[in-house]
């Protein structure tokens, strides 16, 4: 039997990523950050594509598709992101890496430098995606569809103590507003924009734990 493809999307920092993982850990499944994948480019562009003014130049970026070579390496059970064969996994978690990656993401060119491979992960089943556009773009006829969302305060706590957690410094309304930032960004975009697929279920985990999150999703798809 074809193992499900499952598709999480969301606000940042809702623990779509985490949540996804141990998900697939239970189930099974293979699990793909397509965040990661946008966090990738973006770092490339941020190492290489910058014009005079310190601002990513896109038509550079564009250009230099043919020079990213984005994989994930399954290391000690986890998919570690490599570009050009260099762990970047941490790299683009960094604050420069979240205040440019909204931009980059809504490009055109880049969604469509991604798509196609996102797709072709998902071909054979058993994989749990997460991202902004996975239930209603890349993996529209996806077998579960889940879409998270919490308070801007409590996703803020999020990410600024998982920015700690990383020995990155980090300032919590500069968080903050980088949040409502690429909130606005990523749902206003024309290009695949953030947004619940109508067949969605959605949960809001402002006030129940990473656990309680997890055990709602996997009700759903041992319901049925």
């Amino acid at each position: 039997m074809k193992k499900p493809v499952i598709a999480i999307d969301g606000y940042s920092s809702t623990g779509k990523s985490s949540i996804s993982k141990v998900i697939a850990a239970k189930l099974g499944l293979i699990h793909l950050d397509t965040g990661a994948l946008y966090r990738g480019v973006t770092w490339f562009a941020l190492q290489n594509c910058l014009n005079d003014s310190g601002t990513i130049d896109l038509e550079k970026l564009f250009s230099s598709f043919d020079q990213i070579e984005l994989e994930f390496k399954n290391i000690d059970g986890e998919l570690v992101l490599f570009l050009n064969h260099i762990d970047i996994s941490k790299a683009i978690r960094t604050t420069e890496v979240s205040e440019n990656v909204s931009f980059v993401a809504k490009q055109k060119e880049v969604r469509d430098f991604l798509l196609q491979s996102q797709r072709n992960l998902a071909e054979k089943g058993g994989i749990i995606m997460d991202g902004r556009d996975i239930g209603t773009v890349v993996l529209p006829n996806a077998d579960y569809k889940f879409f998270l969302t919490a308070s801007i305060d409590e996703r803020t706590r999020r990410r600024y103590l998982e920015l700690l957690s990383l020995g990155i410094e980090a300032n919590e309304q500069q968080v903050k507003e980088n949040l409502i930032e690429r909130d606005r960004i990523d749902s206003e975009r024309e290009i695949a924009p953030l947004k619940q697929a109508e067949d969605a279920i959605i949960i809001d985990n402002t006030t129940i734990s990473k656990k309680e999150t997890i055990d709602e999703i996997l009700s759903h798809i041992r319901k049925i």
